[in-house]
């Protein structure tokens, strides 16, 4: 079970954000049947089943063990991931002329992010492997605006040096790497 799955198909989408299917998603962290499944959710055993077919055609949730009772054959199914997230697709092309230090442009570069990374990880997890990432997430409290504005200067600059430090542009062997820097208020209600 991977801890984080990037749901990049709308069909899927759609599927996991139902409230039944998200709640029995929740409930599947551990192996379990239709049956016992329906008893937890308080909805009949054929119900359970269709949302479950639902879910497993989409890779949401796959069969765990099965077993077999007399003449019948009960599956155990568990989610795919300890949780979900999805992809981000926009509605409409942005603007080209989106400024660098705008909101609009922060949030599609988020959304491309999500996507990359959640493809990334995907193909990674598939063949066994780690995806080669890094992130990096710190806080800062700015005394003004003209300190919040002189550090987004002093850290272009920095990142630029240090990226033509590493950059080989002839590199043989070498793999384009994405390096996505942002800085944003933390809202008031953000966890500490």
């Amino acid at each position: 079970m991977r801890d984080v799955e990037v749901i990049g198909e709308p069909g899927a989408a759609v599927v996991a954000l139902d409230p039944v299917r998200a709640r029995l998603l929740a409930e599947l962290r551990e192996p379990a049947s239709a049956a016992t499944l329906a008893s937890r959710v308080g909805l009949t055993r054929q119900k359970v089943n269709y949302h479950l077919r639902q879910l497993e055609e989409h890779g949401l949730v796959e069969v765990a063990e099965t077993r077999t009772w007399g003449g019948l054959t009960e599956r155990l199914l568990v989610a795919t991931a300890k949780g979900y997230v999805v992809a981000p697709e926009p509605l409409g092309t942005p603007s080209e002329a989106v400024r660098p230090r705008s909101a609009a442009y922060l949030i599609a570069l988020a959304a491309r992010t999500v996507r990359e990374v959640g493809r990334l990880a995907r193909r990674a997890a598939g063949a066994g492997k780690e995806a080669p990432v890094f992130a990096l997430d710190t806080e800062i409290r700015f005394a003004t605006p003209a300190d919040r504005a002189a550090f987004a200067d002093e850290l272009v600059a920095a990142v630029a040096k240090v990226a033509a430090r590493y950059h080989d542009e002839r590199a043989q062997d070498g793999r384009w790497q994405r390096v996505v820097l942002a800085v944003h208020p933390k809202p008031k209600d953000a966890d500490a």
